[in-house]
């Protein structure tokens, strides 16, 4: 949780938590009449999410996982499942974010979270966000995928309110869309995005360290020069 700041108990307050969890939300989850499901592929993540939310259950499953541009591959992925049953907070967050119910396709308002577009954009990259680095040209790559284009849509006008230059979103092999962060512009992304989630404990663990290695390769920086020593351990992901 932030040290700066402690969790609000409006749940659409304004503040750094309340965005990083509407960013899951709206990117990996669902919004229905009984409540709220996310999933999250770090269980870091879920359990920081559901402790934002106030408690919920979180639950764990290993998954098929299709590869975004190429669903003919698959491999096996850790899949958490964070569940808060609470339809009033359900209705009020579809309201005022504008989130899709059921046969209700929403709008995806995120203006009441733009003081915290850093971690808004933070949890929907880690939600429906791919980071690599590419080997041909030695550089980052980041891209949004999601089966609504309208959301990808919202998230390009965000990006766009913080700076970051991105392409139309196009239709992809699993039948959704995505787009693609400019190349100009994906390693200042991916450090801006990520500055300030060590202290703040807001961030998916194997999410963060993949995205600040990645900026680490294309700039030729030595391993670990972007997160701290204990965030080195375990791999990518």
């Amino acid at each position: 949780m932030s040290t700066a700041e402690t969790t609000p108990d409006d749940m659409l307050a304004r503040h750094p938590e309340t965005a990083y969890f509407w960013g899951h939300v709206a990117g990996g989850g669902q919004v229905t009449n009984k409540g709220i499901e996310i999933e999250v592929a770090d269980e870091d993540a879920a359990r920081r999410l559901a402790a934002i939310a106030g408690g919920g259950t979180v639950d764990h499953r290993i998954a098929e996982r299709e590869f975004a541009h190429d669903t003919a591959v698959t491999r096996q992925a850790d899949k958490y499942t964070v569940q808060i049953i609470d339809p009033t907070l359900a209705a009020n967050a579809a309201a005022a974010l504008g989130l899709p119910v059921g046969s209700d396709p929403g709008g995806y308002r995120f203006d009441a979270l733009r003081d915290h577009r850093r971690e808004l954009l933070r949890g929907l990259l880690e939600a429906c966000g791919v980071v690599c680095f590419r080997e041909s040209s030695a550089a980052v790559g980041i891209s949004f995928v999601h089966d609504d284009a309208r959301l990808l849509e919202r998230i390009r006008t965000t990006l766009d309110a913080a700076g970051f230059d991105a392409e139309e979103p196009q239709p992809s092999s699993s039948g959704g869309h995505w787009f693609g962060v400019a190349d100009t512009d994906t390693t200042a992304f991916a450090e801006w995005v990520y500055e300030g989630a060590g202290d703040s404990g807001l961030f998916a663990t194997n999410r963060r360290r993949k995205a600040l290695r990645s900026v680490e390769r294309a700039a030729g920086l030595d391993v670990g020069s972007l997160i701290e020593p204990t965030d080195t351990d375990g791999g990518d992901s």
